[in-house]
């Protein structure tokens, strides 16, 4: 038998295990896809059914005694003596060579290795610990840990991630700052929980803010946590500060979003000697600023920029996309048709004229009245396909561009942390408790940058996310032989997959 790939008319390719013991005819379609990673996973697929289906024979020949003696022994087995390993193979093995088993203690490592495999609520870890792993702990011992986790571990952790990413890296020259919130399931605030600007979502929900400091590909570095209405402009100054106390980093250029544009971070990193790559709002700039800005944009090609000298000194780097453009237009246009159908509804009064979004372009007519502003709208469009960047380098435009784009990255690891590792919403109430959630989530992430940093290096197609699922049935058989008191220990036959990742994680250190 062998594996077949077929085009198909529609454009998909099917994938075909071929018998041509009588012939050429198709044993099985194992499935059909355009999508080239999917197709890559049906001939993983094909292989393992053909390897199953191959018909070879044992290299063993046993006699009618020996086999019943190895049927009585498999029927004593129970599901007792095997045990789910893949977790601990995989993900064990990456957070003992990250160094985080500096810290003593199994809690701490399984906890980890939890969050990571099956996330979800300490009683879930429990679950996870007691189902999985043989491990019988009880959920206030949990509680009690984590009361005292983020006093003596979170700078252990930092200390960890910041020198396994420095060495991945080799030198940190650039580092990526931004924040996000987390909310609670409660209506109720303390001195750490507050009501605040929610990018969840959950306006009605109280929340912490937590920012993320990483270095080039979204390797860690640092974070904090602040009270939920905190400004988020105040938010970066502590996280460098820290940083430059704890880590001989020297200056390295500091890469962030518009909202920590504000004059004070400005002073400050302009003062200590750093250089800045931030996001602008070209349209709050002032109104010579913004006059030189739209005559100098009418001769902008695709993806050019310029520079406009600002009055702190500051460079003020514009670029014009056309996708861009035609992106901002749809969206506004998206967004005045909303508004359109809510008029016509009755459903916008005065109350309603606001700066929030496409509301902006609502105005008054006599005192009763809700009408769309054309004007606005044509002002507005002016700014279509424009992004702005400010800066105290003296890189080139497209260098400082990219720069910035690598946000993305750090944007990349909140969706991890909030998807993958489900590190939202926060079921717990006490502050200590919450700060070592927080910190546990950190920990999981360097592991799951460092598996995915390992898949990339082999090139191997499936996903972190896919190869903690791979280790979900990664299984280990303990029994003891007739007339012996040692208990062995048996890894399970792996699938191709698992094969795949095993080989990864244990033939790349």
């Amino acid at each position: 038998m062998f594996i077949r790939k077929k085009k198909n008319k529609s454009g998909t390719i099917s994938v075909q295990i071929i018998d041509k013991s009588a012939g050429y005819k198709v044993h099985k379609t194992i499935g059909s896809s355009s999508d080239g990673d999917e197709i890559t996973r049906l001939i993983r697929k094909a292989e393992a059914d053909v390897y199953t289906n191959s018909g070879q024979q044992s290299v063993f020949s046993f006699d009618t005694k020996t086999n019943q003696v190895i049927k009585g022994f498999l029927q004593q087995l129970s599901n007792g003596q095997i045990h789910t390993i893949g977790p601990e193979l995989i993900l064990g093995t990456l957070f003992d060579r990250l160094g985080f088993n500096i810290i003593k203690g199994d809690l701490f490592r399984h906890i980890v290795i939890a969050r990571l495999a099956y996330p979800g609520s300490k009683l879930k870890t429990v679950d996870y610990l007691y189902r999985y792993q043989g491990i019988s702990v009880d959920v206030d011992k949990i509680y009690r840990f984590l009361d005292a986790l983020n006093d003596k571990y979170k700078d252990i952790v930092e200390r960890v991630a910041f020198e396994y990413t420095k060495n991945v890296l080799g030198t940190i020259t650039v580092v990526f700052y931004d924040m996000t919130t987390l909310y609670f399931e409660s209506e109720d605030e303390d001195d750490l929980r507050k009501i605040g600007f929610s990018k969840d979502g959950k306006f009605q929900n109280p929340q912490i803010m937590l920012g993320l400091l990483v270095g080039e590909n979204g390797f860690p570095i640092g974070y904090d946590i602040f009270e939920g209405n905190t400004f988020e402009g105040h938010t970066l100054l502590p996280i460098i500060e820290k940083m430059c106390r704890k880590y001989d980093v020297g200056k390295p250029v500091i890469v962030a979003d518009a909202a920590l544009l504000s004059k004070e971070n400005i002073k400050y990193l302009t003062n200590e000697g750093y250089q800045f790559i931030l996001g602008a709002r070209i349209k709050n700039e002032s109104a010579e600023l913004k006059r030189q800005i739209l005559k100098k944009a009418k001769d902008a090609a695709d993806q050019e920029g310029f520079d406009i000298t600002r009055m702190d000194g500051t460079r003020l780097i514009v670029t014009y996309s056309k996708q861009r453009y035609k992106k901002d237009a749809h969206n506004r246009e998206r967004g005045i048709a909303k508004l359109k159908q809510r008029i016509k509804l009755g459903r916008l009064t005065k109350d309603s004229i606001n700066s929030r979004g496409y509301n902006k372009f609502l105005t008054l007519s006599g005192d009763v009245t809700v009408a769309i502003d054309e004007e606005k709208i044509k002002e507005d469009g002016l700014w279509d396909g424009l992004k702005g960047f400010v800066t105290n380098t003296a890189l080139p435009i497209e260098t400082v561009v990219t720069n910035y784009r690598h946000l993305w990255q750090i944007e990349k690891a909140f969706r991890i942390s909030k998807t993958d590792l489900r590190i939202r919403p926060v079921y717990h109430y006490r502050k200590k408790r919450i700060a070592a959630h927080i910190c546990i989530a950190f920990v999981a992430y360097t592991i799951y940058k460092e598996l995915e940093r390992l898949l990339n290096l082999k090139k191997i197609t499936f996903s972190p996310k896919r190869a903690v699922e791979l280790t979900h049935t990664m299984y280990q058989l303990e029994y003891q032989l007739p007339d012996d008191n040692h208990i062995e220990k048996l890894i399970l036959k792996m699938d191709l997959e698992q094969k795949e990742l095993y080989q990864t994680v244990f033939s790349t250190h």
